[in-house]
């Protein structure tokens, strides 16, 4: 089956609408330095934590408040990732699914180490700030697993991969410099995370889904909506609990 014919400037490989998003990054980034308005955009990129950080009043607490939001997102992502493996159960989509499965399972426990060194209860650990922002990735990442294609699902968890590691990365980076008393358990589990097989496999599966007739216009929004996603995921860690 022949490739579709994107929209002009979209691009038809993964490398390509890869590059689009980056592109949309960056006109992102040069409007807020602009002072422009950004509602529009076609590209979100925001880390309310590293505002935060930026205006220094990144505290503990909001440490504590990622971890029971990430706690959240962890349950949905097991079971979203199994259903796209009974959509699309063979390689390489499979073979994504599977490690980000086994990815997340891995993390399981070394978040719940976090919540214990960071003096969370139980209770603080199993139930997220009650928000709209703190279900939004975990809901964009169900609708994706039970609507999307095979390409938008390997776009869209590329995009997932690298902001959200990306992220977190800098955060720590961001944690050391202004000396916020961190545990030495949420410094490893968030600072040493990286997944350049994944991020492999995330290319290939797009591609193979773009061979297969996927619209890669589709795949590019699907991975926009869910990096849109992700910047309610790290609002909601920063703003105060609603109820």
């Amino acid at each position: 089956m022949g490739l579709r014919v994107p929209q002009e400037g979209i691009g038809a490989t993964a490398e390509e609408l890869i590059r689009e998003l980056g592109n949309r990054r960056t006109r992102h980034t040069a409007e807020v330095q602009a002072g422009q308005d950004t509602q529009g955009s076609s590209y979100v990129r925001d880390n309310a934590l590293l505002d935060l950080a930026g205006r220094g009043e990144l505290s503990r607490e909001h440490l504590r408040r990622l971890v029971a939001v990430d706690a959240q997102c962890q349950r949905t992502e097991l079971a979203a990732y199994a259903l796209m493996t009974t959509r699309f159960p063979h390689r390489p989509a499979a073979d994504l699914y599977a490690g980000l499965i086994g990815l997340v399972g891995a993390a399981q426990p070394t978040l719940a180490d976090c919540a214990k060194a960071l003096g969370m209860s139980d209770e603080d650990f199993r139930r997220g700030p009650r928000t709209y922002r703190t279900y939004a990735f975990g809901g964009l990442l169900s609708w994706v697993a039970l609507q999307g294609s095979q390409a938008d699902t390997g776009l869209a968890l590329h995009s997932d991969l690298t902001v959200y590691l990306g992220g977190c990365a800098e955060l720590v980076q961001a944690v050391r410099r202004a000396d916020i008393p961190a545990p030495d358990e949420f410094l490893a589990h968030y600072g040493t995370a990286s997944a350049p097989d994944l991020l492999a496999l995330g290319l290939e599966t797009t591609d193979d889904g773009l061979r297969r007739g996927d619209d890669p216009t589709t795949a590019l929004h699907t991975a926009w909506l869910l990096e849109k996603s992700l910047a309610d995921f790290w609002r909601a860690a920063a703003e105060p609990a609603l109820g």
